[in-house]
């Protein structure tokens, strides 16, 4: 009766108090997480919060989601599949099944901080998804991204494998074995070349996302130009390996699954060395070698190198660099005759 007429109306069934609700420190943990990775989803912010406060009473992964929800944290995306226009033709391409066994390696689109031009060139250990180098560069060329690939050599070793797409300074589509100067670096140092098919960079996947991520969290946000961008990616690479939770790796971190390569490096050689039987043959600076008289056209991007020879029962010459066959040479008409897919 203290209401009146008012008190007659319907009112809400919903419990004035729940006793599944979260605690007010709770939900402030939660935002405070997700305001310091703000692109992080619901899933990713539960392991941080467990790894501050335990497994203890850890609200559920919905519990998580809702709050985001209603601080107005969350983002709707929409989930695209896409299936080839041919499966059938697409190469099976190396797999990882170690760590080091593929590393993939790119330049993501470039953007521009205070009138300075910032194009990054990455490298990422597939396995593990641990991110070897985020690199700002100021040239795309050879010794630029040669020099850079040195580095990352002698802190990690060296991988079995290292994937590229078909641009420069990676590949060259018009050359024989479409080698160039720096994918013949990495052959005389053990690692076999594994390009994707061109306009095929899904193929790369693995790395394309990552690049999606850098345009997502540091791409156009950072003012100062290439230093201050370089030290946003510096940071944001030791965030994804060591704090970041990856979903693929049992929301382990990528450091926690990574290790550096046996393999180490331990500079380029002067000279290969070849088992007996074979004939070792020096590539001049016009991109050929001389066999018994006879001059034979390779490709410049094996300039300086030594090759080996070796023969066959039939009448073709095996040729390699290193442990790795490249074709095959034809003494009676003079003939390099490369191997597909190299």
């Amino acid at each position: 009766m203290q209401e009146g007429m008012q008190g007659l109306e319907d009112r809400s069934r919903a419990p004035r108090h729940s006793p599944t609700g979260l605690p007010e420190g709770v939900i402030l943990d939660i935002i405070r997480l997700k305001n310091q990775h703000p692109a992080w989803g619901p899933k990713k912010i539960r392991v941080l919060y467990q790894r501050a406060h335990g497994a203890r009473d850890l609200p559920s992964e919905s519990s998580f989601k809702r709050v985001l929800d209603k601080a107005g944290m969350t983002k709707k995306r929409r989930v695209r599949t896409t299936v080839p226009a041919n499966p059938g033709v697409l190469r099976q391409y190396i797999q990882a099944k170690e760590v080091n066994d593929v590393w993939a390696l790119d330049f993501k689109g470039w953007w521009r901080s205070s009138g300075e031009l910032c194009e990054p060139f990455t490298m990422r250990d597939l396995e593990s998804r641990f991110m070897l180098e985020t690199r700002l560069m100021q040239s795309k060329g050879t010794a630029a991204v040669k020099a850079v690939m040195q580095e990352a050599f002698c802190r990690y070793g060296l991988p079995r494998v290292i994937r590229s797409d078909n641009g420069s300074p990676f590949c060259a589509t018009n050359g024989a074995l479409t080698l160039t100067r720096l994918s013949a670096w990495w052959m005389s140092l053990g690692i076999l070349p594994d390009r994707t098919d061109p306009g095929r960079p899904g193929q790369n996947g693995s790395l394309e996302r990552v690049h999606a991520d850098t345009a997502r969290e540091v791409q156009g946000r950072v003012p100062g130009g290439m230093a201050a961008n370089q030290h946003a990616l510096d940071t944001w690479r030791e965030t994804y390996n060591h704090v970041r939770p990856n979903e693929a790796l049992g929301m382990r971190t990528p450091a926690e699954v990574y290790r550096s390569s046996p393999r180490k490096y331990t500079g380029d050689y002067d000279e290969l060395d070849y088992p007996p039987g074979y004939h070792p043959r020096k590539v001049f600076g016009t991109g050929d070698i001389s066999y018994r008289g006879t001059r034979f056209m390779l490709t410049t991007a094996l300039s300086g190198y030594v090759v080996g020879l070796k023969e066959t029962e039939g009448d073709l010459l095996e040729l390699y660099l290193g442990e790795f066959m490249l074709g095959f040479i034809d003494p009676q008409t003079a003939c390099f005759l490369p191997l597909e897919n190299l």
